[in-house]
């Protein structure tokens, strides 16, 4: 989870470092350091307990020495409290080497024991500095960098990506990638490492992937990839899609209000080039031509959090559709539950960064089962497009705030693209509906920009619930995940209680929750497509009305019936009942922020959480 930052070069590196983790800070902020190798040949170095500017701060305070090579790292404590010693970067070699560390070294109790019986001594609680240590060691026998890190991380188990350097070889950054995620930036008389491509976006588009079990050696002029055995690779290069000020809030109070206001374009940005004359042609799977697609008997939806909220809201969609059983699996649950997986499942994976470590996992144990594997992602190179058979990327652009929202609206409209396609290879749907959905997911954009319209009347709401202590999320059929959606964006943010229910379970035991003023926002469905639903729902609000409850409800326009049952109504432009999900969430992203900003709260990034969750 945590954010890794590396630069070679001629520029000052600190700036390059800062810049990089600034842009990765959304990865941890429980503590932040850079180490930079001065032009006097001196190993200095800085970290700091808290968000970054609290590293910044100190170094306008306490300045580094200049020097053109360093690495940097924001974190998110994994071994150790968040506290200035258990910091990264961790020195060994006497001051004269820093290492920082992504992920968790699983066997570092055994080896600190070892390097303990050789009278090597700790300062930390990590299992961060065992590998800093153990890197010295190896290099006190090899007097060779490359080497000595090679040696480490054939020892290492667990999941890490490892940056380091050495004062005695000033020009070397040398890194290692093992169930965590790396990326190569290719610079002109400079190199760079990172988590993510944000690191080194500013200065150059030209990047690649490094694979599992690979090390990296950079210099201003090379850069090198091997294996863990020490067999060449040649890095696979691509462009960065969007720049570095696509990563900035623009004048938006938070990345957060900027994103949900990137809604629209997040959406047309997924659809866009995938439907040709009226309908939906994914190019991406035609890969699998129509005889695997016609024979698809089983499709799972594997994904965490949020993603897995897009998945229930796609499993409607595309069993309705293309006819085929879904079942949405929480990833870290799929491979211990030993699933039943034939050479006709296909198995679709979400993930905004593509390096969720429970999905990455439940990917190749469906890979190794027989499964067709495709991945939805909004980040290029990440590890779990590379590792299945077709990618379906969102184009949604980065996003900064840890709380999801135009990732997760970008998600459900490549759901839903998927399910259009193999419905009309498979010939399950007519003609007639397959062009009229299509149509409303062009529709979309301009629908999403319509309901982003409501925020001044969901901010006044806001305010007189910031003293809420629970809120209640009530949804029928696609209205059910966003329910489950509205109450974790609000978990997330606002550090209260929060539950989403199927409307029709209230009966059958959480209605007990319902007190006088207890605010429940209902997802109620369209009286035009779903009356029957719809006439239930409203009995569901006067079920808990009649006990005390203060009802928010979302629907849509011209929905006179739930007038009469609701103390508040927002409302949102009319789609078909698929679609009416897409935008009926936008209004509980709004309030989700507006009443942690309400309460005082840092809206983009919110206590204990990262936004890309790489180790297990």
């Amino acid at each position: 989870m945590c954010g890794i930052v590396g630069y070679v070069g001629s520029q000052d590196s600190l700036g390059v470092l800062l810049g990089g983790l600034k842009r990765q800070e959304y990865r941890g902020y429980d503590s932040a350091g850079v180490a930079v190798l001065s032009n006097e040949g001196e190993l200095v170095m800085a970290k700091k307990a808290g968000k970054l500017q609290m590293l910044m701060d100190n170094l306008t305070a306490h300045p580094l020495a200049s020097g053109h090579t360093g690495i940097g790292h924001t974190r998110w404590a994994t071994h150790g409290a968040p506290i200035d010693v258990n910091a990264h970067p961790h020195l060994a070699d006497d001051g004269r080497l820093a290492l920082i560390h992504n992920g968790i070294v699983e066997n570092f109790y055994e080896i600190k024991a070892e390097l303990t019986a050789r009278g090597h001594e700790f300062v930390s609680e990590t299992d961060t500095e065992v590998a800093a240590v153990l890197l010295a060691d190896n290099y006190a026998e090899t007097g060779d960098l490359r080497t000595a890190f090679a040696r480490t991380v054939n020892r290492l188990e667990g999941a890490f990506t490892l940056l380091a350097m050495h004062a005695n070889e000033p020009h070397l950054i040398v890194a290692a990638r093992h169930n965590s995620p790396l990326v190569i930036g290719f610079g002109d008389g400079e190199n760079f490492l990172g988590s993510d491509v944000a690191a080194f976006v500013e200065f150059t588009h030209r990047a690649a992937a490094v694979g599992q079990n690979q090390i990296v050696a950079i210099t201003p002029d090379s850069v090198s990839v091997t294996t863990f055995a020490g067999e060449p690779v040649v890095p696979e290069e691509f462009d960065i899609e969007w720049d570095a000020s696509a990563s900035e809030k623009g004048g938006w109070p938070s990345f957060m209000a900027k994103e949900i206001s990137e809604n629209p374009d997040a959406v047309a940005n997924t659809i866009r080039g995938r439907i040709h004359d009226g309908m939906v042609v994914v190019p991406e799977i035609d890969a699998f031509g129509p005889d695997f697609l016609s024979g698809v008997s089983r499709i799972i939806l594997l994904a965490c959090g949020t993603a897995s909220y897009a998945g229930l809201v796609g499993s409607y969609a595309i069993e309705k559709w293309a006819g085929i059983p879904v079942d949405v699996q929480l990833s870290h649950e799929f491979r211990y539950r030993d699933p039943v997986i034939t050479p006709s499942t296909l198995v679709i994976s979400i993930s905004q960064s593509g390096e969720t470590m429970d999905t990455l996992m439940a990917v190749r144990y469906a890979s190794e089962r027989g499964a067709k594997t495709i991945s939805i992602c909004n980040t290029q190179g990440a590890t779990i497009p590379r590792e299945s058979d077709a990618v379906v990327y969102t184009h949604a652009g980065p996003e900064v705030a840890v709380a999801s929202t135009k990732a997760f609206v970008a998600q459900i409209t490549a759901l839903y693209l998927i399910g259009l396609h193999i419905a009309r290879v498979r010939d399950t749907v007519p003609e007639a509906l397959l062009q009229h959905s299509a149509q409303e997911l062009s529709d979309l954009p301009a629908k999403l920009a319509e309901v982003l319209s409501v925020g001044d009347e969901i901010r006044t709401l806001a305010k007189w619930m910031s003293d809420s202590q629970a809120v209640l999320f009530l949804g029928r059929n696609v209205g059910f995940p966003i329910a489950l959606e509205g109450a974790l964006k609000l978990k997330e943010l606002a550090y209260i209680h929060a539950e989403g229910f199927a409307a029709g379970e209230l009966k059958h035991g959480p209605i007990a929750l319902i007190d006088h003023g207890q605010p429940v926002f209902v997802i109620v469905p369209s009286p035009r497509n779903s009356a029957e639903m719809h006439s239930k729902v409203i009995s569901n609000i006067q079920e808990i009305r009649a006990r005390g409850a203060r009802v928010i409800a979302i629907a849509e326009a011209g929905d006179a019936a739930v007038l009469p049952f609701a103390d508040e109504v927002i409302r949102i432009p009319l789609a078909g009942p698929l679609f009416e999900p897409i935008l009926a969430v936008v209004p509980l992203q709004i309030f989700a922020m507006e009443l942690a900003d309400a309460k005082g709260l840092d809206v983009d990034q919110p206590r204990n959480l990262a936004k890309s969750v790489t180790v297990e």
